[in-house]
């Protein structure tokens, strides 16, 4: 199985989101085609995806603070996992971040996907003590 990774495109927006709700990484107050539209192809964010031969089989949405890299919708079609496309993605996102002078990089986990820590802590990721703190300023949008 082969693939390459590439920047998003507009025309992939529906398969990227589609990925996305298939992985479980899209709850009810998340826009994803929001997040796809503000993320891709921004000065500071990128959404970078593993394509097939045409099927997007892998994504994930990076951006930066200027010190901070972040990692979101990281995914994997079910049938594609280990294969290395989540790995391929990780260190092509490291590898942005480097090119932008981005001393680290995180990600945020829902305790309820714990099953994902493993794969990251192969990943050279550490779980810290930290408390995430939230504020809405804009409601989520109707889909």
């Amino acid at each position: 199985m082969t693939w390459t990774l590439r920047p998003a495109e507009t025309g992939d927006e529906d398969a990227v989101v589609a990925l996305w709700r298939d992985c479980g990484l899209v709850i009810p107050a998340n826009d994803p085609a929001g997040d796809f539209r503000r993320a891709r192809g921004r000065i500071g964010s990128e959404i970078f995806v593993a394509d097939a031969d045409g099927a997007i089989v892998g994504s994930a949405m990076i951006g930066h603070d200027g010190h901070r890299g972040w990692v979101y919708y990281l995914a994997t079609t079910p049938s594609w996992r280990g294969q290395g496309v989540a790995r391929s993605l990780i260190a092509h996102a490291e590898a942005w971040m480097i090119e932008r002078d981005i001393p680290k990089l995180h990600l945020l986990v829902r305790h309820t996907n714990t099953g994902v820590i493993g794969f990251y802590e192969t990943q050279g990721f550490k779980v810290h003590p930290v408390a995430m703190l939230q504020k809405v300023l804009l409601p989520a949008s109707a889909e």
